[in-house]
């Protein structure tokens, strides 16, 4: 881990190629706060790409248009969100998926979101050294 960062709805961490954020409990995540993760893009992965993982241990609410500008991000290749207990949060995340513009998987391991974001973001590298 490189650094991490703590805002009023929670922390990010910040890895080579993604961020992993957990929001705290009752927080309602709301597209403003979009803007913070499109300064971490420029600020932590200018000129390279990075992935999203947003670890959700805490219960919390998402406003789905969220990932509509979330997606705008040029060098976001994809986001992943880990519901480590299935239920009405990985359910939630079916109706999320739909804003997504990117790819958008969810998972119920951290370790397993990792490895989905570091493929994706290893086989974009590839491809430009390719180019």
């Amino acid at each position: 881990m490189l650094k991490t960062l703590y805002y009023e709805f929670g922390k990010i961490s910040i890895f080579d190629k993604f961020v992993v954020v957990v929001i705290d409990e009752g927080i309602n995540v709301i597209p403003e706060y979009n803007d913070i993760l499109v300064k971490i893009a420029e600020d932590y992965y200018f000129g390279r790409c990075f992935g999203y993982i947003t670890y959700r241990r805490n219960s919390y609410s998402v406003n789905p248009l969220i990932y509509i500008e979330t997606s705008k991000i040029e060098n976001l290749l994809a986001l992943a969100i880990v519901c480590p207990n299935d239920g009405l949060m990985l359910k939630n995340t079916l109706l999320e998926k739909q804003f997504a513009k990117i790819p958008f998987k969810d998972f119920t391991s951290l370790n397993e979101a990792k490895c989905w974001i570091l493929e994706i973001v290893s086989n974009k590298e590839s491809e430009k050294l390719k180019k």
